[in-house]
């Protein structure tokens, strides 16, 4: 298992006015009335969009051939004129991809990568390979019902020049204290799917960013569990909870959090992941947790 070191990230370009946006396919096949109203979100923002071939293939559950997939997302980065790659749906399907893909490739043409729950694979593999920061925030399919904080987040994330700063609803605390560390993380479900895998890592001096949609709370007990045995979990320094979506209730799994990550600092209630609204957060920097303030501050912007 390897540890995420903390070294200088590769920060990609940072998104201008009239950008190229990249749509690639990388999981399960798609609504397609639910991605040609994420597009017009993305047309309305000002961006200019650019569709992998093969995008609207399917295959079972998956959004075509494996080999297809992989090739989507190298030409996309390879591609001078896209400036950002974007997913148009999660569901499953990275994993498969994860022998495939040239890294290198993606490290020699860093640009910034989007998307949420099955995409957490290809997240944290980018990372560990190449240290790109990467960004956990909208898929196409789900811009259409995105609100204007959610679209608000993914501009700030992707234009910006500063450092961001995201804000728990109410400032919910599980645990007080303030923590600095790397920002790892995403869909808890997909973390745990890594375990045992050439991508597992142990998130030793980091903050840890999770979240998920319909599993029981014996099961996200189970996950975090079967994480701590292999490794994974030793020397995290702060959690942070984003949206659990159908997860039984608030207080049950604020208890079984606060039980699983002892005498460290638990923010509850960041609004990134399943639900609405779902902030963009990018992952692989630098971030203070003020648990006590319900604060999550990166200390360097995400883009160069």
């Amino acid at each position: 298992m390897l540890k995420i070191v903390q070294t200088s990230a590769i920060k990609p370009p940072r998104l201008k006015p009239g950008a190229t946006i990249g749509i690639v396919a990388p999981a399960s096949p798609f609504n397609t009335e639910f991605f040609e109203q994420g597009v017009t979100v993305l047309e309305t923002m000002g961006y200019h969009v650019r569709l992998a071939d093969g995008l609207f293939a399917a295959q079972g559950y998956l959004a075509g051939p494996d080999t297809q997939r992989a090739t989507q997302i190298h030409a996309m980065f390879q591609d001078d004129s896209v400036d950002a790659v974007m997913c148009a749906r999660g569901g499953f399907g990275c994993t498969h991809l994860l022998p495939l893909l040239d890294f290198e490739l993606i490290r020699l043409n860093p640009k910034p990568f989007i998307g949420f729950s099955d995409i957490t694979i290809l997240h944290q593999a980018f990372f560990l390979r190449t240290g790109l920061v990467t960004f956990h925030g909208p898929l196409v399919c789900t811009l259409r019902n995105s609100d204007e904080v959610s679209r608000d987040s993914w501009q700030q994330a992707l234009t910006h020049d500063q450092p961001l700063c995201f804000q728990t609803q109410a400032s919910q605390s599980i645990r007080s204290g303030r923590a600095e560390g790397m920002l790892v993380g995403g869909n808890l479900s997909n973390l745990c799917h890594l375990v045992g895998t050439p991508f597992s890592v142990n998130y030793r001096d980091c903050i840890l960013f999770i979240e998920d949609t319909g599993e029981a709370l014996y099961r996200i007990d189970r996950m975090l569990t079967q994480m701590w045995m292999a490794g994974c979990l030793d020397g995290v320094v702060g959690v942070v909870l984003g949206n659990f979506e159908n997860c039984g209730s608030e207080e049950g799994l604020r208890d079984l959090i606060g039980a699983q990550f002892k005498n460290i600092p638990i923010a509850a209630g960041l609004m990134a992941g399943h639900g609405e609204p779902n902030l963009t957060l990018p992952l692989g920097l630098p971030a203070l947790l003020d648990a006590n303030a319900g604060r999550l501050t990166l200390l360097e912007c995400a883009t160069a």
